[in-house]
């Protein structure tokens, strides 16, 4: 391939709406993201196992599990700083298939350092996979149809989530936690297999060259108040995520509702709703605009957080909903923006927005954790209220593209 940073011909990928061409490549860019990313919240279904298993404090397993994060958010930055050298079908098919090395790794980490290292070490491969993913869509895809495909893209992730957890859930409940890596390790090939057969045959690009520096892009784009803004909101959406998903677990398995270890996976049909809300993330933004469509799924999940402390599992239940719905709506929304108001370097751009994303979810575990730990759920609840309503004032800076 060419150097695909190059600002794109708008026409390489705009097609009809509603073409089977275009339903086709929606489940491929979703399935690729599914088996991108599955191994990042999947081993949160298990945490309160892996809790047992190596004798810690929630909050010591949460970060240790979500040390992924900062792997990730390393990954963002050197990919985004390299992106115009990197052959994007080469980057991701070897990201994937180096992804289940560590995967595999986990299921004889001795101790809980060795555990989070290798968690680091996937996050690196997942993140520079993501990012190139990312990256490859905003090249290919016309300003029309870039918000379908990134929908399409956060809606695999919406559907890793939920399939991810309860597999994750069902196998190391049925054959112990050791076989729940290997077959996340499979899947991770599983994903390199689907990039080497489906990206080879994209049309080839039209592209312009560039002349500008990957450093001097990184600093044009933190100069531009919007994707200033842009990044903000994604650090903060990871942050209340990974607080809410994180945590839940143990007030899940605890005294009143006390779920077993099935039924825990069970309960990750919450994100079901999810899987078909997000698609509509992209038509909903350029109907209405960014700003309205980020200010509304917040609001969504705002309203999921109070039920959350309940004592009932049905209002638990609806409130997990809530906060999927919302926050996955609202990532898939300004993950399309960063992609059109980067205009050129987008390879860049996305790098940059995927380090302050992943830079969320890892002071999200760290913060959140210690409030879980000393002050307990609702103090955990109300670090989440916290970064939302921070995101909504963020989302001011989100002008309204030329």
């Amino acid at each position: 391939m060419t150097d695909l940073s190059a600002r794109v011909e708008p026409a390489a990928m705009e097609m009809p709406a509603h073409s089977p061409s275009v339903v086709l490549r929606s489940f491929v860019i979703g399935l690729t993201a599914f088996l991108t990313v599955v191994d990042l919240f999947a081993t949160q279904a298990i945490l309160p196992s892996l809790t047992r298993h190596y004798g810690v404090t929630p909050a010591a397993m949460g970060f240790a599990v979500n040390a992924s994060t900062f792997g990730m958010a390393v990954a963002g930055l050197v990919v985004g700083f390299f992106s115009p050298r990197i052959d994007r079908r080469l980057g991701i098919l070897l990201s994937l298939t180096l992804l289940a090395i560590p995967t595999s790794l986990l299921a004889a980490a001795p101790n809980l350092a060795v555990f989070a290292i290798l968690r680091v070490g996937q996050g690196l491969f997942m993140a520079s996979a993501f990012a190139l993913t990312l990256a490859y869509l905003g090249e290919q895809c016309s300003a029309m149809d870039a918000g379908g495909a990134f929908a399409a893209y956060i809606t695999g992730n919406v559907a890793s989530n939920l399939i991810g957890r309860m597999i994750s859930a069902a196998v190391a409940d049925t054959f112990g936690l050791s076989w729940n890596f290997y077959l996340f390790a499979a899947l991770n090939l599983a994903g390199a297999l689907l990039v080497y057969v489906t990206i080879q045959r994209v049309r080839p690009m039209h592209v312009v060259t560039l002349t500008e520096s990957p450093l001097a892009a990184i600093i044009a784009h933190w100069r531009n108040p919007r994707l200033r803004s842009a990044f903000g909101i994604g650090f903060c959406i990871l942050f209340a995520f990974i607080g809410t998903f994180t945590f839940v677990n143990f007030v899940l398995v605890r005294p009143p509702l006390s779920l077993g270890m099935m039924d825990l996976g069970l309960v990750y049909f919450v994100f079901l709703p999810s899987v078909v809300t997000t698609l509509f993330a992209g038509k909903m933004a350029t109907r209405i605009g960014t700003r309205p469509t980020i200010w509304a799924a917040l609001g969504v999940a705002a309203i999921g957080l109070p039920l959350m402390l309940s004592r009932h599992l049905a209002e638990v239940l609806i409130g997990m909903v809530l906060v999927g719905v919302g926050t996955f709506f609202a990532q898939a929304a300004v993950t399309g923006f960063v992609g059109q108001a980067a205009g050129e370097n987008r390879g860049v751009a996305s790098g940059s927005y995927l380090a302050c994303y992943f830079c969320g979810g890892l002071v999200g575990t760290a913060v959140l954790g210690r409030l879980f730990d000393s002050l307990g759920w609702t103090a955990c609840v109300t670090g989440v209220g916290a970064a939302l309503a921070v995101a909504a004032l963020l989302t001011i800076g989100l002008r309204r593209l030329p």
